[in-house]
């Protein structure tokens, strides 16, 4: 009788197999007792590892739905300066929530800057009814030599002198020609190095010009 009860409480013999977690073997009271334990302690761990399953498959799935905010374009520093044609002051502030500024930093030295100089022209003739400014200032240049740089490629877009880089290191300046595009709210939303095109330059204009979604324009003052 003892033998068969000891063969009936065998979970060793009756259950195990592949793929099973066998109990201890049951020889006695003390031992059922602690082969219970057993098969109970396996039970919460795997319960406690289902858990902390299910928890990182939901941090992960909220972390897939968290979308990174929107870094705000830098805000172009001011600029205030004397126009060649006239010798009107040019305040780069009067310009906030009414037109895009195009700023060229180009030279008369500058063998790119004489070769973009036509595209340039041509987009400014595109642009000037259209909510869109130029501003061209000759860096590390005689008000002579831009004259005679301006008078070469007929250019017509409001210029001034900024002959110790003043302005133009203010922008991250490295060497012309360099352009960069202001939008009305004041922030620089794009910077065309020596090799941008005339295409490239309408292509940032013309993306400078589409106001964003769910933003106010600042008043001019």
């Amino acid at each position: 009788m003892a033998a068969a009860l000891h063969r009936g409480l065998d979970f060793h013999d009756d259950f195990s197999g592949p793929g099973r977690r066998s109990c201890p073997s049951a020889d006695g009271p003390g031992a059922i007792a602690e082969g219970v334990n057993a098969c109970g302690s396996g039970t919460r761990r795997a319960t406690i590892l289902c858990v902390v399953s299910l928890l990182v498959a939901l941090a992960l799935a909220l972390l897939s739905l968290h979308v990174p905010p929107a870094v705000a374009a830098p805000a172009a520093p001011a600029i205030r300066v004397r126009l060649l044609d006239g010798g009107e002051t040019f305040d780069s502030r009067l310009l906030l929530g009414k037109k895009v500024l195009i700023v060229r930093f180009q030279a008369s030295w500058c063998k790119t800057c004489a070769t973009q100089a036509a595209g340039v022209q041509r987009v400014y003739e595109r642009y000037q009814d259209r909510d869109v400014e130029f501003l061209a200032l000759h860096v590390e240049d005689t008000e002579r030599d831009a004259r005679r740089f301006l008078r070469a490629h007929r250019t017509t877009y409001p210029t001034a002198l900024d002959p110790d880089v003043r302005v133009a290191n203010r922008f991250g300046f490295k060497h012309a020609p360099y352009t960069i595009v202001i939008n009305k709210r004041g922030e620089i939303v794009a910077r065309l190095e020596a090799t941008a095109n005339e295409a490239r330059l309408a292509a940032a204009i013309d993306s400078a010009l589409k106001p964003p979604r769910g933003k106010v324009l600042p008043k001019a003052p």
